[in-house]
């Protein structure tokens, strides 16, 4: 009996079925410094805790939480063996909620329900929907998000699971957010935050050039790929791709461009919602990354001195700032990442 795991194929997933993900995982303050260590994120409230205990944001004395997307790629490392091992690629994300932040001493754990399968063309592939939740100790629900995958057939002439693609909110209501518990921006410290631009400074349709490139290298991604224990072979592995590369995981992208968004969005301090993203185009090592946004949408929320703002983050290799498709509707070949979500910011 084969004790090792070769991870799930198209055909082995099941509509309905729950996924249980092992291992879980207790965090601490290494998570925090980590995560600094490897993005130039400076956002105020996940720096500071005597910040975030100055807008509401100290849970029984523990400090201020764990960054949002650090929370998302714990979260999402935990699935990586039982849905993307045998990836492709991973194609996008939908309907992504923050529930509750994520402080040192938690433990998080992940489950996901399949809800959604359709065979390719070509037989050899399938995209595979799932919905992920991640829970803490109490079994309280700190993040869900959906994500469908390309995933490769072990055995080309399996039968197809039966077809199902699911229907998918395209964008969050401002309602649909979770606000933490307490949280309250009335007496903001813009000075300590670093920028004085508030959310009545922003313009819907708004764009900014945030300037600023990092360029990704071997050894930080590696490390990163380790520390959200991301298996998925293509990060990894370089003989797991023909051209001996390795990816970079998308959600280092993702980090490395929050983290460059700073620059004209320090006070844009936590995100709440993930209305949609795409991996456009593959990152290697050596990729300088830069980032531009969009003000997507703007909305009040019942949180003293707090406002949501709807933003799109692009992050590209190279190009002129504020170009996303070409005439053919297609993603330009720099751009890398093309990411739409909610943040909370003082109003």
């Amino acid at each position: 009996m084969a004790k090792t795991n070769r991870g799930r194929f198209f055909e082995d997933y099941r509509l309905g079925e729950v996924i249980r993900h092992a291992v879980p995982r207790t965090v601490s303050g290494g998570e925090r410094a980590l995560y600094h260590a490897l993005y130039p994120a400076r956002h105020a409230l996940y720096s500071s805790d005597e910040f975030a205990r100055s807008v509401g944001l100290v849970a029984d004395k523990k400090g201020a939480p764990l960054d949002d997307l650090a929370a998302f790629h714990i979260v999402f490392g935990k699935t990586v063996p039982d849905i993307s091992l045998n990836a492709v690629a991973n194609l996008g994300y939908a309907e992504g909620r923050w529930h509750l932040p994520v402080y040192a001493g938690d433990t998080l754990r992940a489950e996901s329900e399949v809800i959604g399968l359709k065979q390719n063309s070509n037989g050899k592939t399938g995209v595979v929907w799932v919905r992920t939740r991640g829970l803490n100790q109490h079994d309280d629900c700190v993040l869900e998000y959906v994500r469908w995958v390309m995933v490769r057939k072990g055995n080309p002439e399996a039968e197809a699971p039966e077809t199902h693609v699911p229907e998918l909110q395209p964008v969050l209501t401002a309602d649909d957010l979770a606000l933490p518990a307490g949280l309250d921006f009335s007496t903001y410290d813009f000075e300590l935050a670093g920028e004085p631009h508030r959310w009545g400074d922003y313009a819907i349709g708004e764009q900014i050039d945030h300037v600023d490139g990092v360029t990704v290298e071997e050894a930080e991604h590696m490390l990163a790929t380790r520390l959200w224990q991301n298996t998925a072979k293509v990060h990894f592995d370089s003989t797991a791709r023909p051209d001996g590369t390795r990816l970079i995981y998308g959600g280092h992208v993702i980090s490395m461009a929050r983290a460059l968004s700073f620059n004209g969005l320090a006070n844009a301090q936590m995100i709440v919602g993930l209305n949609g993203g795409a991996h456009a185009n593959p990152c290697l090592s050596g990729t300088t990354i830069r980032a531009w946004s969009e003000v997507l949408d703007k909305a009040e929320t019942a949180a003293p001195g707090v406002g949501a703002i709807r933003l799109r983050l692009v992050a590209t290799s190279g190009g002129a700032p504020f170009q996303l498709k070409g005439e053919d509707g297609k993603y330009l070949p720099e751009v890398l990442l093309d990411l739409d979500y909610w943040a909370l910011m003082p109003l």
